[in-house]
């Protein structure tokens, strides 16, 4: 097997045309402190759920406030919950990943957002449709908007391109030194004058473990060809 060819940043030669500006990226953060955060968020998220259910059984009520709207509204909230919970619980795994050795850990490791969603959002749904005493009204548009937070947090908390401990250290072996990547890019580079950056006008640089925290989980492909850097995800897979 060939030995990896390790890569240390290029400055461009010539510049491209753009002349884009390089910020320093800013730290990775602490993996542990964000699922924390997603943790007591996600417990949150269930606490509206238990006051969503008091509200339908008529146990609490907030003022002259329709228990429709007071049924709505603390859905809302276990929605918005769960949803940046889950971010932080991504933002978490792009700086300390898991192992892709076993493949069901690593799935249910990455979408722990997911699980969270299914908990805060299906038994209230079951227990709204069991509900004999609900009118039928708020009972319909109460599920409907229970289902349809579940299946947007269901979305918002799955992660569709996760990275692994394997994969980023693949990476860190590949290429020494720093990178580059656009602010709303989804790719780093190693050269400041690749072609793929001729539009750019801001660049952030920093190392590759900080490219991936900050959601740059692939090399860019014209950057991996010119360096021949081979083992290493690229956008063009």
């Amino acid at each position: 097997m060939a030995e990896k060819k390790k890569h240390t940043i290029v400055s461009a030669g010539d510049a491209p045309a753009a002349n884009p500006q390089v910020q320093q990226a800013k730290p990775v953060g602490n993996a542990g402190g964000l699922r924390a955060g997603a943790l007591i968020l996600w417990v949150v998220a269930i606490v509206f759920e238990v006051l969503a259910f008091l509200m339908m059984q008529g146990k609490v009520s907030i003022g002259a406030i329709p228990t429709l709207y007071q049924i709505i509204g603390a859905l809302v909230l276990d929605l918005i919950c769960v949803i940046i919970g889950a971010q932080l619980w991504k933002k978490a795994n792009r700086i300390k990943p898991a192992s892709a050795k076993n493949k069901v850990k690593f799935w249910l490791w990455n979408n722990m957002g997911v699980i969270a969603c299914i908990i805060a959002f299906v038994p209230i749904i079951i227990l709204m449709l069991a509900n004999k005493e609900l009118d039928k009204k708020t009972k319909a548009i109460a599920v409907a908007v229970a289902v349809v937070a579940l299946l947007i947090g269901g979305i918002a908390s799955y992660d569709f391109d996760p990275v692994s401990l394997e994969e980023q250290q693949a990476a860190i072996g590949a290429i020494d030194g720093q990178v580059l990547w656009t602010r709303y890019g989804k790719v780093y580079h190693t050269h400041e004058d690749c072609q793929a950056l001729n539009r750019t006008d801001t660049l952030i640089q920093g190392t590759v473990e900080q490219a991936i925290a900050a959601n740059r989980t692939r090399l860019c492909y014209y950057c991996a060809n010119r360096d021949n850097i081979t083992g290493v995800r690229t956008d063009e897979n």
